[in-house]
């Protein structure tokens, strides 16, 4: 596939369970919430990122206008509760490939949200972006991730050992990558197993 991404069109993604959506400042006083919550900060932030209001608002105001990554809101489709974002930024043109990453608060957890939008996200990648790769990083000890990342198609490509001191202990990184291929092979898996 020769077409670029077209990253500058910000979808609406409909699940069973989630609506990932465009970004607005609105949204920034939900994510300062969310982004309280202790996992979202032992595995989301740097230790000493500093997270203020105008920040938030500057940028979840800005993400619909930016063209070369694709930034979208989590929400809960029955109640449209925003629980988090899913993300896919570092465009490679060259390599047709992207990272993705994600965060869910608390009220996203443990109803299969993050599973769901994870597929959603990953399929419009591969299906509308036309990206080959897509790859991630994600802390060893963030085994809730890990095992969404798994169900989804991600495969383990290797370990960044002890890259960063965080509560002073040394902590290692995944490296995970699903390609366009094995997406395909999943998806038609999951067309007819339905």
């Amino acid at each position: 596939m020769s077409n670029p991404a077209d990253f500058s069109h910000k979808p609406v993604l409909t699940g069973d369970k989630t609506v990932l959506r465009p970004f607005t400042e609105a949204d920034a006083e939900v994510i300062a919430a969310i982004v309280e919550d202790p996992e979202v900060i032992r595995f989301t932030f740097e230790p000493d990122t500093a997270i203020t209001m105008e920040r938030l608002r500057s940028w979840y105001g800005s993400r619909s206008a930016q063209t070369d990554r694709l930034d979208l809101a989590v929400t809960d489709r029955a109640t449209g509760e925003l629980v988090g974002e899913v993300v896919l930024h570092e465009w490679n043109p060259a390599a047709r490939s992207c990272t993705f990453r994600t965060l869910l608060g608390p009220r996203g957890r443990g109803r299969g949200l993050g599973t769901e939008a994870t597929r959603l996200i990953v399929a419009y990648g591969f299906e509308r972006l036309g990206l080959h790769r897509i790859e991630l990083e994600a802390w060893a000890d963030n085994h809730r991730a890990l095992r969404v990342y798994e169900k989804v198609g991600f495969v383990v490509e290797g370990m960044r050992r002890e890259v960063q001191s965080r509560d002073g202990e040394w902590a290692d990184e995944v490296v995970m990558a699903i390609l366009d291929h094995e997406w395909a092979a999943r998806a038609g898996v999951n067309a007819t197993a339905r």
